[in-house]
């Protein structure tokens, strides 16, 4: 039986999404609390990686239940909730076809990210939100995340792992960048096809220095479809981890 969970979880205590020697990472954590319920070792696999801080209220991931296991989907929630901090939570479980991989299938993720615009950080968005007391012009806001909208290379968006080939394709689809108000300030939302590493928060950085007129549209815009010699190098805005949330992930 090949199960798939939703995940919620507030990242700040956590090295973020993938197992790490110190064992303090959600799916760490996560692989701990199903192979108790199971009597048995179970790997986890995630949609992806998120990195030190980040949030999500729809990761997803799947694991096989060990054969003969036949613990109703519905069970597994309460289950693993009660071994899991209260900052970790299974959110929903459900049984998918064997084929089904939480990252492989995946067609499309949605990430947001908070911009708090007031003169104080409230306290509790703390770690939750990138607080720009420094006004921002949200048109030139808008602009720059029309620029970013559709097909390009975002290779200038990508902070390099240094396992990349050169057939390493850096093509990536956003179908949504758009802009809304919320209390104290705004939300960014990207809907792609894929995300390369820390590409959110690049392009949020990048959008935002562009909307405090400390970057210039045309450059922002030469920075898309870089060729691998990156003639106009690579952004050097990374939003912190604060205010980025995985939202959800889609699958056909």
């Amino acid at each position: 039986m090949r199960l798939k969970l939703t995940i919620a979880y507030d990242g700040r205590p956590y090295e973020g999404w993938a197992t790490q020697p110190s064992g303090n990472t959600v799916q760490d954590l996560l692989e701990h609390a199903v192979s108790e319920v199971a009597k048995t070792p179970v790997r986890i696999h995630g949609s992806g990686r998120t990195d030190t801080g980040v949030h999500a209220i729809g990761q997803v991931a799947h694991f096989d239940a060990p054969e003969g296991w036949r613990m109703n989907p519905f069970n597994w929630v309460p289950a693993l909730n009660t071994k899991l901090p209260a900052t970790i939570r299974v959110m929903g479980c459900e049984e998918v076809d064997t084929d089904f991989h939480a990252r492989f299938s995946a067609v499309a993720k949605t990430y947001t990210y908070d911009l708090c615009l007031a003169p104080v950080l409230p306290p509790l968005l703390a770690g939750l939100a990138w607080h720009l007391p420094r006004q921002l012009d949200p048109m030139s806001l808008e602009q720059a995340l029309d620029l970013l909208r559709g097909e390009h290379s975002f290779r200038a968006f990508a902070a390099m792992r240094g396992n990349e080939t050169d057939d390493t394709s850096f093509v990536r689809l956003l179908s949504r960048c758009d802009l809304e108000t919320i209390e104290n300030g705004y939300r960014i939302s990207f809907t792609g096809n894929g995300f390369l590493y820390k590409m959110a928060r690049l392009l949020t950085g990048a959008a935002v220095y562009a909307a405090q007129g400390r970057l210039r549209l045309d450059d922002l815009a030469m920075l898309l479809d870089q060729t691998a010699e990156l003639p106009h190098g690579r952004s050097p805005y990374c939003a912190p981890a604060d205010g980025l949330v995985l939202n959800a992930v889609d699958y056909t």
